[in-house]
């Protein structure tokens, strides 16, 4: 394995294991809290209890998803594709890394986290001859 394919590895390892804490904190802290908030009685529609974890969840998935994605480029997938997927997975890492910033303001770890993957990213994309060592 040669040291790109260590950094995409090493950013889509990042990737899941971010996403799975990240699940675990929108689960303990706010899907618990929204099913037993006053917002959530018999009045509000069956579809709406159902969606709102889902949709809390989705970037969690996506995440997931992208990182298991990353560790498998690195492992079994052509240049191209790497290429391929390194700009999908890392649009998505991108986006998360941004909002997060935007949305705390200050140093923490999921922004970092997703900037460090970031990077891993770009080198593991990156064409061989444009790195000096």
């Amino acid at each position: 394995m040669n040291w790109q394919n260590a950094a995409l590895g090493m950013a889509g390892l990042i990737g899941s294991c971010v996403a799975v804490l990240h699940g675990v904190l929108v689960q303990r802290l706010m899907v618990v809290p929204f099913e037993r908030s006053a917002f959530v009685n018999e009045r509000t529609n069956a579809p709406i209890r159902r969606l709102v974890p889902l949709l809390l969840h989705f970037s969690t998935v996506s995440w997931l998803l992208g990182g298991l994605a990353l560790i498998a480029a690195a492992n079994w997938f052509e240049r191209d594709a790497k290429l391929s997927t390194g700009i999908s997975v890392g649009s998505m890492y991108f986006y998360g890394a941004a909002a997060n910033l935007w949305g705390t303001r200050r140093l923490q770890p999921g922004w970092v986290l997703m900037a460090a993957a970031l990077i891993l990213i770009v080198l593991g994309v990156g064409s061989p001859a444009a790195v000096v060592p």
